[in-house]
């Protein structure tokens, strides 16, 4: 039961599916942090904007 266990540990770190999971899970991390990044700087921008167009259709 142990040596399959590790055969299993084994082949699993030798090969190369778990390091292109992580590599896409830093992808979609880095994306996620320019995306709220921008949010956040564009966000108060777009708020004044709004509320000047609400102002001027009343």
């Amino acid at each position: 039961m142990l040596s399959k266990l590790y055969v299993h540990a084994r082949t699993w770190m030798d090969s190369d599916e778990g390091a292109t999971a992580v590599e896409y899970g830093i992808m979609v991390a880095l994306i996620a942090v320019a995306i709220i990044g921008t949010v956040m700087a564009v966000g108060g921008q777009l708020n004044t904007l709004f509320g000047e167009v609400q102002a001027a259709l009343q």
